[in-house]
């Protein structure tokens, strides 16, 4: 399983996980940015 990291949930970043999602690919997504400081 790949890990990819999304720096924050903006306009893109919600287009690549639903993206993501919909072709359940076989990638963990990571949010390092998460909760926000």
């Amino acid at each position: 399983m790949s890990k990819v990291g999304i720096n924050g949930f903006g306009r893109i970043g919600r287009l690549v996980l639903r993206r993501l999602l919909e072709v359940k690919s076989n990638i963990e997504v990571v949010n390092k940015n998460w909760p926000p400081s």
